[in-house]
């Protein structure tokens, strides 16, 4: 289901993908590096998933590492939008 990586390849590109997340998403985020991490290994389960699901990309392509970033990407930005109102 999670391709030719597994589950322990998937968390170790989630974590870079949260990385670079978060580095590309200007501005302070709510729960701090570690909560990005988890939200970009979240995001790199959830892309790859929907993208061999749509047959967006096969297990293993390079591309894939680009929809985990973008999955972080959203999460990371939904999470923003949530915690943010909280605060107000």
């Amino acid at each position: 289901m999670l391709g030719s990586h597994g589950i322990i390849g998937w968390i170790v590109i989630g974590g870079l993908a949260g990385l670079i997340a978060k580095a590309l998403m200007p501005g302070r985020d709510p729960g701090g590096c570690i909560i990005t991490i988890l939200l970009g290994i979240a995001g790199a389960v959830v892309a790859g998933y929907l993208g061999q699901m749509l047959h967006f990309y096969r297990p293993g392509d390079a591309v894939g590492f680009i929809g985990a970033i973008v999955g972080a990407f959203v999460i990371l930005f939904i999470y923003r939008m949530i915690a943010g109102r909280r605060r107000l």
